[in-house]
This record gives structure tokens, sequence and C-alpha cells, in this order.
């Protein structure tokens, strides 16, 4: 090839690429469908126009902005697991039903998941983004129930503003054959992602039992109570892995806007980057990350099973311009089946009935046929 039709390609590679960050704000809604990622390889310098959210709904211009004058970090309370296992149990149990109560989150720590579980689940994970487009938009579906699904935003089907976030959701039940589904690619996921979803199942599992019995509802010594774990050994159990990939103007956009999650328990493992905010005290404010502990919240479906009790508390993700964040989050509920209601003994003349039944595909049917905001599907459950 001679010189001159070298310097003519690379010209005219030089001006595509030109074009393309001219164009960045009014892209064709097929290239926000394939995610941030797609757009950070192909070196947008500003966010799509797609991604800006209204001024009111931005993270430090609008409403529940953080409050300057006051502490912007907060240090949720530590529930220490193996100090459920102990003898004062009744003491931690007194912490957890606090925690559930005021906060809606706490930090497990020393949960005995085994710290190469952690780290090969970790690392698959970022692994997994790393991977050339091809590769992951494999799994891309626009089926909000498929067993393996990547994809992005927050419900790419319905949002009218989208995320600067791109997920991958694995189903892993039924155990022990969990994920059947997993992407080949890396190699390694299937066997990392088995491993640390058994972990989590484990810890939700022993952490439901202590949840019960800091609601007056399970005792180890009535062998009827004890078999009420059964449905949620049965239950369902959805990762997501999450990427946050650096973002050019992070003031204009959100990882994910403010939500609650639907389950009973959400077990987040997130690495040393800050981003997850929770509302509390009417200001946002930002969680702390500690070294190999677990993030724990109430969902929904445990706001309705306490009849209001333990509150599940909105929460929402910032992005940042230097650095990627990834996480996995592991979604817990009661069998997909299974219709989700409050417990009879926690209803009686002082506390009425506060919730309607529901399930996991009236839950579906909600998100699939609008934008999520906020508490909203929680709010169509409410009985006033």
């Amino acid at each position: 090839m001679s010189p001159a039709v070298l310097l003519t390609t690379d010209n005219m590679a030089a001006g595509q690429s030109e074009s393309f960050h001219q164009k960045a704000n009014c892209l064709p809604e097929g290239h926000y469908q394939k995610g941030v990622n797609y757009l950070c390889e192909k070196g947008i310098k500003n966010v799509p126009n797609k991604y800006i959210l209204p001024i009111s709904d931005r993270p430090n211009t609008g409403r529940g902005a953080l409050d300057n004058s006051h502490e912007s970090n907060l240090k949720l309370p530590i529930i220490d697991f193996a100090e459920l296992q102990r003898p004062n149990r009744s003491q931690a149990l007194e912490s957890l039903a606090d925690a559930c109560e005021r906060y809606g989150f706490f930090q497990l720590v020393n949960h005995g998941v085994a710290s190469d579980v952690i780290t090969s689940m970790t690392d698959v994970s970022k692994r997994f983004f790393e991977q050339p487009f091809e590769e992951r938009a494999k799994h891309m579906s626009p089926n909000m129930s498929a067993p393996v699904r990547y994809g992005t935003s927050f419900n790419q089907n319905k949002d009218g503003v989208f995320c600067w976030r791109d997920f991958l959701k694995l189903t892993c039940q039924p155990l022990p054959d969990a994920i059947p589904h997993c992407p080949s690619s890396p190699a390694d996921l299937r066997k990392s992602a088995v491993a640390y979803s058994k972990e989590a199942k484990y810890l939700f599992l022993m952490l439901m039992e202590a949840i019960l019995e800091s609601l007056g509802l399970w005792s180890n010594s009535v062998a009827e109570e004890a078999d009420s774990l059964k449905e949620f050994e049965d239950g369902s159990q959805l990762m997501i892995v999450n990427c946050y990939p650096p973002c050019p103007e992070p003031d204009l956009t959100l990882g994910l806007p403010p939500h609650s999650d639907y389950g009973f328990l959400t077990l987040l493992l997130q690495d040393e980057v800050e981003g997850l905010q929770i509302q509390f005290e009417e200001r946002w404010v930002t969680v702390e990350p500690i070294p190999n502990a677990f993030v724990v919240n109430v969902g929904d479906h445990l706001e309705i099973f306490s009849n209001g009790r333990y509150k599940s508390v909105l929460h929402r993700v910032l992005v940042n311009s230097e650095r990627t964040r990834t996480t996995v989050a592991s979604l817990h509920s009661l069998p997909y089946s299974c219709a989700i209601r409050p417990s009879p003994k926690l209803i009686d003349d002082d506390h009425p009935r506060r919730y309607k039944d529901t399930d996991f595909a009236t839950f579906l049917e909600y998100i699939s046929s609008c934008e999520p905001r906020k508490k909203n599907f929680l709010e169509s459950r409410r009985i006033y």
C-alpha cells in the first residue's frame, strides 16, 4: 500500500473517531443498547444526552444532594457474624434488629467466606467485562426473565434516561447444579460463580434464621418453626455482577438511580472503589467499603414480611472519572412461585396488615411495564 493511501486511511480513521466524539450526544439508540463499556471502548469524551439526568435528579445538584456541612460518609452498623453463633447471640440479635429498623443496611464481618472465594469472584467478574464486546454480546437479551443476561442501565427496555452501568445477571438456582447457563468465557467464571453463590446462600440462610429470631418468629427449640427455613432453602437467588466504568462527566449521571431491592436480603460484595450511597435521615451518604465485608440490605419482601418493622431503604450508585467500580450483588428471596405476605404473627389490633400479597411474577410484570422509580413497586403493594 502506498504512503499516500496509508495517509488517507489514517486521516479517515482519525476523522471517523473525531466524528464519533462530535456525535456522542446524539448517537443512534442501538449504540446505547450495547452498554457503557461499548461507548467507553469507542473513546467518547462526553456523556451522551441519553445518560444526562434532569438537574433535579443529578447527584450533586438535585433533590437530596449531599449537604457539605455534614460528614458525607456513613459508617454502617457492623454485625459480627461470629457473634451470632456464640452464647451472647442475644446481644448480636439486638444489634441486627436495630440495624434493620434504623438503617435497612449493615456490614457483615467475620462471615467465614474464604478469601480465595471472594478474590476469585471479584477477579473473574472484572475479566468478564474486559472481554471484547462481541464476547459479552453473546449474552445480551431483551428478555428480563432470561436465566443469564448481559445488559445495561437499570431496565434498558423502559428507562428514559440510561444509567452508567453494565451488568451480568446469573440465575443461581437450583443448587448444587447452579448457573447451568453460565457464560463459557472467561473459562473459570462458572467455577468461581458456583463456589461464591453457595457461600452467599449459606450466609443468607444463617442471617434469615437470625432475622426471624429477632422478629420473635423462630426458635431452635421449636421444630415447627425450624421447618420455616425450608422455603428459604429452596428460594430464589440471583447474582448480578455490576460494572461502572469511569465516566467523563460523573456529575451528570448515576450508576444506578434511587431504588430499593425486591427480595428479602441482598448481599453485596464491593471492591475498594466508593460509590454506594444510601438515604439516611433525608440525606444521601456514602457507604465506606470494608475489605472482604458484605454490605447487606433489607429488601421489599422483608419489609412486607415484617409488616413494615424492617425497612427497605433507597440507595443509589455514584460513578467517578478515574476508576472502574465492580460489585457482585446476590439477591435472595422465596421461590418464584411463593406468595410474599406479612407474617400473621406480626399482625394484631395495634399492627394491622400493611401490605398486599405479592410474588416474583407480579414484580417482574411491574418492572417490565414501566420505568422503575424509587420504591414504587413496594408502594403498589401497600394497604392504606
